[in-house]
């Protein structure tokens, strides 16, 4: 008879939701990015003259999106999220939201400048 025991769960730590709230942040923050950057659109990033403001090409937009998928997948590594852990998961949602309210008001009038 084999005696298997459980592996035993990862502990979590402060900087575990710190992680995950910013992973979410930046994985938001690719969206739009990558979405106007493949379209072929002219988008904000925080490389265009004004920064964040002006427009920049779909390259750099696809870029910048590539950067923010880069850095919310290894915040999200780091973070040790996963369905076994839903508050992880709750401030990983938390930090997609605020990005997305945050990127809405700073986006909404880009049509008029």
């Amino acid at each position: 008879m084999e005696n298997t025991m459980p592996l035993a769960e990862p502990k979590i730590k402060w900087y575990h939701y710190l992680a995950a709230f910013f992973a979410g942040f930046f994985l938001a923050n690719t969206v739009p990015h990558f979405i106007h950057g493949i379209s072929g659109d002219a988008f904000p990033t925080p490389f265009s003259n004004p920064p964040g403001k002006g427009l920049s090409t779909p390259t750099t937009n696809v870029l910048w999106a590539c950067f923010n998928l880069l850095v919310g997948y290894i915040l999200l590594k780091a973070s040790k999220a996963s369905h076994k852990n839903k508050l992880l998961l709750i401030v990983l949602f938390i930090g997609i939201l605020i990005c997305s309210i945050m990127l809405s008001y700073a986006f909404m009038d880009k049509m008029k400048a």
